[in-house]
Formats: structure tokens, C-alpha cells, sequence
């Protein structure tokens, strides 16, 4: 079996969280994490563009074969889940443009693949990420959750561990 490097975005129209794991076996192991900022004076359009091109750069530049990007939470604000739904639409895009696939995972999935309970809150992720891949170092919140949705991904098996057992 091969190391499969795996891309995680935690979108977001503020600031988007992406993260690299190398799944190789039961090793996982850190390569790298980032924020994407785009400036919150910008229009919404520019915004959405800034985190399509940052997704790209990062794809781009470290060349993953898998990506996972987390799904929408909907809550009482209708408004800022629309908005959160375009910033996954276009990192979802940016993803698919180069031929990657493409996992999605709710946040309850997430966080049950990564600290045990569905329920768990940013500063639990953030913890387990750091135990999980120590040379990550002192992540931020959204880079944590960004690595949170890579190792769900290669927890729940990858696309080309599952492509491999049928």
C-alpha cells in the first residue's frame, strides 16, 4: 500500500483552513496547514475568487491524490449558511477542476473520527490534532479543524483504500 497525502479544507468566506496529512498504513504524519484570508472589505465575489485561487495554490503546490472538504452546519442563521455554502462550493470546485476526489464529511463526523464525540468543540479538535500530529505544531483553530477533516478522511478509509478492497 502506498502513502496517499491528503488534502482537508475547513471552508469559510473569513477564513478558510486547509491541511495536509500522509496516510501511509495506520501512520499518519503532519506536512503541512494554512489559513486562507480573504480581506472581509472585498465583495463577496473577490472573496469567493480569493479562496478558490488559495485552494488552487495549495493543490498547486503540494499535489495531493485525495481531498475532503467538510460539509455545511446549518443553523439559526440562514444568511451566514449560504455564505459558508459558497466558500465550500468554490474550494469543492477548485478541488474538482484538477481531477482530485472529493470526500465530504459532516462536522458531528468529524469530530467523532477525531476526539470520539460527535458533540465536541473547536478547542477539543484543536487539542487532538496536536496529540494526533505533534510536529503540526501550535495550529489555529481553523487550520486544526482543516486537519481534522484530512484524518477523518483517511479514517474512514480514503477513496483508493476502498478503490483497493473491491
Amino acid at each position: 500500500m502506498s502513502a496517499i497525502l491528503i488534502l482537508g479544507v475547513d471552508p469559510g468566506l473569513n477564513r478558510c483552513g486547509w491541511g495536509l496529512v500522509l496516510s501511509n498504513g495506520a501512520r499518519l504524519s503532519h506536512v503541512a496547514h494554512g489559513v486562507i484570508k480573504p480581506s472581509p472589505q472585498q465583495q463577496l465575489a473577490s472573496r469567493l475568487h480569493d479562496v478558490f485561487e488559495g485552494v488552487s495554490a495549495v493543490i498547486a503546490q503540494y499535489n495531493p491524490h485525495e481531498a475532503a472538504v467538510e460539509e455545511t452546519f446549518v443553523n439559526s442563521n440562514a444568511r451566514a449558511a449560504l455564505a459558508l455554502g459558497q466558500a465550500r462550493g468554490v474550494a469543492l470546485a477548485a478541488a474538482a477542476r484538477t481531477g482530485l476526489p472529493v470526500a465530504e464529511y459532516a462536522p458531528t463526523t468529524i469530530k467523532k473520527a477525531v476526539v470520539g464525540a460527535g458533540g465536541a468543540d473547536k478547542t477539543q479538535v484543536a487539542f487532538m490534532v496536536r496529540r494526533l500530529l505533534p510536529t503540526a505544531g501550535d495550529v489555529s483553530a481553523d487550520a486544526a479543524d482543516a486537519l481534522g477533516v484530512a484524518l477523518c478522511h483517511a479514517a474512514h478509509g480514503g477513496f483508493r483504500r476502498r478503490a483497493e478492497a473491491l
